[in-house]
């Protein structure tokens, strides 16, 4: 029985399935945004950087995350809030400029701060670390809520709860799955707000969290996946096809959501394929050798991470896409050391 659970975690790895699923999907989603730039007066330069962070921030965790398992995540954690606090005149390294989401994105680092921070804390072998890098956890909600970004503030200590909870859990997979239908909750929310299928109280009441501009935006974004369902309107082109979009003031061209930013610009494809890395991402941390609680702070960061870009654009800007990666790759790193 005791063998047989230290090999598990071997076994999940073996193959390089994760690697080769990742250098797949990431492949088609580069591949599919310039199939549907053809022919259009389309952008994709912001799909190909975002696949290029994702890729680049994946492969630099992995690495480290094997060399160096709980300095990487601390380093990542503190890279991460330290770009969040910088960002009050704006996000460094944004695709699209002006970007006026840059709150959204500085929410979506301090969620990655936060997980980085609790997967260092599950990998760290003293207890003093363990309990001081919590403290950092905790910190960065602290910081979010300081910023007044309540829903970075709320996902942050989901984030921190989640990780203290995994200590307990042998299986992960059902928490994998739990947080994956999480996401999807989420995402098909968006879509009952767009659709207006809400009960009438319900609806009203999330057009005022959201505001109606989004809504609108959304609205926009659905009828230009039922005109063009297969290869959307074109990347980079839904700001100036978008009647909302046009009239808003100081509108950064965008949904603010990646959901609807996917399947308005390219289509069904495209919005399956962001799923695929999501779910790719997931499989991975199914099958890495890290710990189950290792593994689960990281799903339950990406997932929250996932929550907050379908009702914003975070994933708009080059650190969150690269952060969020990193901190994937190195909660699925291989280590020396048994977890």
């Amino acid at each position: 029985m005791d063998v047989r659970g230290k090999r598990e975690p071997e076994l999940r790895e073996r193959g390089g399935v994760p690697s080769a699923l990742g250098i797949a999907v990431l492949g088609g989603c580069a591949a599919w945004s310039l199939v549907c730039a053809a022919g259009r007066d389309a952008r994709p330069e912001g799909v190909l950087l975002a696949v290029l962070a994702v890729a680049a921030g994946y492969a630099g965790g992995r690495i480290l995350g094997s060399l160096l398992p709980v300095l990487a995540a601390t380093g990542l954690a503190l890279a991460a809030l330290g770009i969040a606090l910088a960002s009050g005149d704006g996000m460094p390294g944004a695709i699209a400029s002006p970007a006026p989401g840059h709150t959204g994105a500085a929410a979506a680092l301090l969620v990655v701060s936060a997980g980085a921070a609790c997967c260092a804390a599950g990998a760290a072998r003293v207890r003093t670390a363990r309990v001081l890098l919590r403290l950092l956890a905790l910190g960065v909600a602290g910081v979010a809520l300081a910023l007044g970004s309540v829903a970075g503030f709320a996902a942050s200590l989901g984030v921190l709860l989640c990780s203290l909870a995994a200590v307990r859990m042998r299986r992960r997979l059902l928490g994998l799955a739990g947080l994956a239908v999480a996401a999807l909750l989420v995402v098909g929310a968006s879509w009952a707000v767009a659709e207006n299928t809400l009960p009438e109280g319900l609806t009203t009441s999330l057009e005022g969290q959201l505001t109606p501009n989004r809504v609108g935006l959304w609205q926009d974004a659905l009828t230009m996946a039922k005109d063009n369902p297969v290869r959307g309107v074109g990347p980079d082109r839904f700001g100036g096809l978008s009647k909302v979009a046009r009239q808003t003031v100081n509108a950064d061209g965008k949904p603010h959501s990646a959901v609807w930013q996917q399947v308005a610009e390219q289509g069904v494809v495209g919005v399956t394929l962001l799923a695929a890395t999501f779910t790719w991402l997931l499989y991975g941390l199914w099958r890495s050798p890290r710990s189950t609680q290792v593994a689960l702070t990281a799903a339950a960061a990406l997932t929250a991470l996932a929550a907050l870009s379908a009702i914003g654009n975070p994933l708009s800007f080059t650190p969150v896409t690269a952060g969020a990666a990193a901190l994937a790759g190195a909660a699925s790193a291989r280590t020396a050391r048994a977890p």
